[in-house]
C-alpha cells in the first residue's frame, strides 16, 4: 500500500497518547493521578448548555453557512472590536471546527511546499505537523531562560530565509505560559511585516492570564501588522467547551476567502448547535471565566510551591495558560522515559517534553482539582526521592 508523502510524515499528538493511555488505566480500575489534560476540569456553564439545549428544540439543526452562522460570526466581530481593538467585517471571519481546524486551514492556504513557517520552542505539538502536512518545512526555534522562554527579534532574524513564509506566535503559550508583552510583540511583528511575512497569532488561552499580565493581540498593534496577521481564537479554553469544538479565525480579506472556500469543500459548516451554545458563551458576562481563572491561579501557586522543594526540578512560572514546564535535567531521564516510568511506578501522568521539542522536560497540567494536584504532587515527590 501506497500512502501520501504528506501523511507519511506525520506523527502522533504525545499529548493526546498519554492521555488516552491515562484514561485507558483509570477506566481499569488504577487509580492515576493524571497532570495530562489540556481542557479546564470544569464543567461547561449550564447557561450555555441551555443554549444547546434550546437550538435543538428550535430546530436549529441544519447547516449554517460554511463559515458560520451570522449571528455568530457578528458576536465574534464584536468580541473582536470590544475585547482586542480589533475591526474586522464580517467576510474576514471564519467559524471552524475547533482552533485548531482554524490553524489547519490558514496554514493550507498560505504554505506550499517548500515553504518554511518558524516556530518558537518550546512549540504546541500539533504547530510542526500541520506544517508538514502541508508540505511545507517547520523551522524550530529553541529559545531558553536567557529569553524569558520567548522568540527575540535577534532569534527571529536568524531563521528567515527566502523560503520563509510566516512565523507563529502563541501568548499565552502550551506549554510554558509564558506571555509577550506588549513591546515584544511589536518588535516580532514590524520585523516579520518588514520581510514580508505573515503572522500567526494563536490567542486561545487569551482570557487565561495571572498577576494582572496584560494580553495584547498582534494585529491591534498597527495597521500595517493587521494586514499581515490572522487571529485565531476559540470557546473550548475559556468556556470549558473543548468537545464542541467551535473556534474561529480572523485575517486579511483576499487570504480569509480562499480559507473559506477550503472550508467549503472540507468541512463545510462547524456544529450548527454547538455554534449556538458558543454564541450564547460569547454574548454572556465573564463571570464563570473569572471564576475559573481565580482557581486556576490558586492551583498554579500551589503547584510552583510544592515544585520548588524538588531539588531535582526547575519549573518555568506560568503568566497564561494552566500548565507548569518543569526541567528534568537533574534526574538524568529524557522526558518519555520520565514520563513511562512514573506512570508505571507511581501512577502519575505527565507529558513528555519531547513532543514540544525539549528532551529535557516534562508539561504538568493544573486543569484538575486541588485535591487530585495535591495527590498526584505528593506521588510524584515521593518518586523522585525513592526512584
Amino acid at each position: 500500500m501506497s500512502l501520501s508523502r504528506r501523511v507519511m510524515n506525520l506523527s502522533r499528538s504525545a499529548t493526546l497518547a498519554v492521555t488516552a493511555k491515562a484514561k485507558r488505566l483509570k477506566a481499569e480500575g488504577v487509580d492515576v493521578s493524571s497532570f495530562g489534560a489540556g481542557e479546564p476540569d470544569f464543567d461547561t456553564p449550564e447557561f450555555i448548555k441551555e443554549a444547546a439545549i434550546k437550538a435543538i428544540r428550535d430546530g436549529f439543526t441544519k447547516y449554517t453557512p460554511s463559515t458560520g452562522a451570522p449571528a455568530l460570526k457578528q458576536a465574534i466581530q464584536k468580541k473582536f472590536q470590544e475585547e482586542n481593538h480589533l475591526e474586522y467585517s464580517l467576510d474576514q471571519i471564519v467559524v471552524g471546527n475547533g482552533a485548531k481546524h482554524s490553524l489547519f486551514n490558514i496554514i493550507q492556504v498560505i504554505c506550499e511546499q517548500g515553504d518554511e513557517i518558524i516556530i518558537p520552542g518550546p512549540y504546541w505539538v500539533s504547530y510542526p505537523q500541520m506544517v508538514l502536512a502541508s508540505e511545507g518545512v517547520p523551522i524550530t526555534v529553541k529559545t531558553g531562560a536567557e529569553t524569558g522562554y520567548k522568540l527575540t527579534p535577534d532569534l527571529l532574524q536568524r531563521n528567515i530565509t527566502d523560503k520563509t513564509r510566516a512565523v507563529i506566535i502563541n501568548s499565552p503559550s502550551n506549554p510554558t505560559g509564558v506571555v509577550y508583552s506588549r513591546a515584544e510583540l511589536t518588535a516580532l511583528a514590524e520585523l516579520a511585516v518588514d520581510r514580508g511575512l505573515y503572522l500567526i497569532s494563536d490567542e486561545i488561552y487569551e482570557q487565561l492570564v495571572y498577576d494582572q499580565v496584560e494580553h495584547v493581540s498582534v494585529a491591534s498593534l498597527s495597521d500595517k501588522i493587521f494586514a499581515r496577521t490572522f487571529t485565531v481564537n476559540g470557546v473550548s479554553k475559556a468556556y470549558s467547551m473543548t468537545g464542541w469544538r467551535i473556534g474561529y479565525l480572523a485575517g486579511p480579506q483576499e487570504e480569509v476567502e480562499k480559507i473559506s472556500q477550503l472550508q467549503d469543500h472540507s468541512t463545510s459548516c462547524p456544529n450548527s448547535i454547538a455554534q449556538m451554545a458558543a454564541l450564547a458563551a460569547l454574548e454572556a458576562p465573564k463571570d464563570s471565566v473569572r471564576q475559573m481563572r481565580e482557581e486556576f491561579l490558586r492551583r498554579r501557586d500551589y503547584m510552583l510551591k510544592r515544585i520548588s522543594a524538588m531539588s531535582s526540578l526547575t519549573a518555568i512560572k506560568p503568566s497564561g495558560a494552566f500548565y507548569v514546564f518543569c526541567d528534568i535535567s537533574l534526574t538524568g531521564l529524557d522526558s518519555a522515559a520520565f514520563a513511562t516510568r512514573l506512570l508505571e511506578e507511581a501512577r502519575v501522568a505527565v507529558i513528555p517534553g519531547a513532543g514540544f521539542g525539549y528532551d529535557r522536560f516534562i508539561r504538568l497540567s493544573f486543569a484538575s482539582s486541588l485535591e487530585q494536584i495535591a495527590k498526584g504532587l505528593d506521588r510524584l515527590e515521593n518518586w523522585l526521592k525513592t526512584r
